[in-house]
């Protein structure tokens, strides 16, 4: 597939502080493309050098083979991570507003109608819940029907409702051949909407591939969960390992859990119940990309 993006050897220091040490990706055409990582990761610094808003220290980005000039700009739509609104507009009169200010705009019924604008267009602005808010930003991002849109944690703070309902129009927009280039610390999210991705820690690249590639290439195994407490039992102390030692598959002692990493689930589970362990808290579940972050670094993704 064609890269509509390619980042060659991107670096950006502030004085002593190396936020993106020489990284190397590209982008194909039509994806969903994911920049993963904790904060202070450098995934803001290294998505607002390729936007232009930052200048890079050193590296190279070219947008469809060329260094990017002002068609770049005119081709591409911005959702920041935090966008102040106009006092005293309406939802309509924001659309109309940055509408006006390219030579091409999308018409603003298709916009209301793709973003689900509808019910609060009459609105001002500034009165917009969180998850609505977040529907006007991708709208306005959208106006200029950009080949390629920037997302820097578009639903940070979003409750989870809010949260599905913003991956369903990031779906549908995947769906008309828009890329999509997006930074996240929600890996529930990076699973579901990338193609692609990479994974970031301390301004490095840490992992890159699909989803899929990377678990397969990282696991072997499905996890057991518990909860400590039912685990341990009441008093929810790990310092009995009693239990641990009869366990013939390696155990993770997590913050909110008890993970047995296993391939062989049932004996797992007779085991479990030989041992009279509570198991009403008891799941089962493959790896995920926070498992990942986790065995790559060591802490996770949120941490």
């Amino acid at each position: 597939m064609t890269a509509i993006l390619e980042v060659r050897n991107l670096t950006k220091s502030f004085r002593s502080l190396k936020a993106v040490d020489g990284i190397s990706f590209s982008i194909p055409q039509g994806s969903c493309f994911g920049l993963l990582g904790p904060n202070g990761a450098g995934k803001t610094t290294t998505i607002e050098m390729i936007e232009g808003i930052k200048k890079p220290t050193s590296g190279d980005i070219l947008y469809k083979g060329k260094p990017r000039d002002r068609e770049f700009s005119k081709q591409t739509g911005i959702q920041f991570q935090s966008t102040a609104l106009m006092d005293y507009l309406k939802t309509r009169e924001v659309l109309e507003l940055f509408a006006q200010l390219y030579p091409y705009s999308q018409p603003i019924s298709h916009l209301i109608e793709l973003c689900q604008l509808e019910d609060f267009l009459d609105t001002y602005a500034t009165r917009l819940s969180g998850g609505q808010r977040q529907r006007l930003l991708l709208a306005v991002a959208l106006v200029n029907d950009p080949e390629i849109l920037f997302l820097d944690e578009p639903t940070t703070g979003l409750d989870p409702q809010a949260r599905r309902n913003f991956w369903s129009l990031i779906h549908e927009i995947k769906q008309r051949g828009k890329t999509v280039l997006l930074t996240t610390h929600y890996m529930e999210e990076a699973e579901l909407l990338c193609d692609q991705l990479i994974i970031m820690d301390k301004g490095k690249i840490i992992a890159d591939g699909s989803p899929e590639v990377l678990l397969h290439q990282h696991f072997n195994h499905s996890y057991v969960c518990i909860d400590r407490q039912d685990f341990y039992g009441n008093d929810g102390n790990p310092s009995n390992g009693d239990i641990i030692k009869c366990i013939s598959s390696p155990i993770e002692i997590r913050e909110d859990c008890i993970a047995i990493a296993t391939t062989a689930v049932e004996k797992t589970l007779s085991e479990l119940v030989a041992l009279n362990v509570n198991l009403r808290s008891l799941r089962v579940r493959s790896p995920s990309l926070d498992d990942l972050f986790l065995k790559l670094t060591g802490h996770h993704i949120r941490e």
